[in-house]
């Protein structure tokens, strides 16, 4: 069964230039994932428009997770997934989530994701 469905649309440039601060890379980014955007910066956008997609589809938005709690990582085909920490996933557990499908579409000028949670 569908738990919730989420989307997000971010402009590529805005979190280019949030994430030359290191306070941001640090609360919205597991070191993994900062990781994978050293090697591919355009990821930062997508992962975060993950994020928001997840918040989401739990119907919380940011207010009862925080994005550090969503970690968006790759398969080694490029697949995204997702895998969640602390209240995020302390929250799947409680609502029996058992997938959260992910797809993100990287443009030049904007990133956008799609999530399906299913209970």
């Amino acid at each position: 069964m569908i738990y919730g469905i989420g989307t997000d649309l971010i402009e590529v440039e805005r979190i280019r230039r949030a994430y030359e601060k290191e306070s941001f890379r640090k609360k919205i980014y597991t070191e993994q994932e900062q990781q994978l955007i050293a090697e591919h910066a355009q990821k930062a956008a997508g992962n975060f428009a993950v994020k928001e997609s997840v918040a989401k589809a739990f119907g919380t938005g940011f207010g009862k997770i925080s994005p550090i709690d969503i970690e968006v990582l790759r398969e080694s085909s490029g697949r995204p997934y997702v895998v969640l920490h602390g209240p995020a996933e302390k929250l799947a557990r409680a609502e029996g989530i058992l997938h959260v499908h992910v797809s993100i579409s990287n443009l030049k000028e904007y990133a956008m994701a799609y999530v399906v949670m299913e209970a």
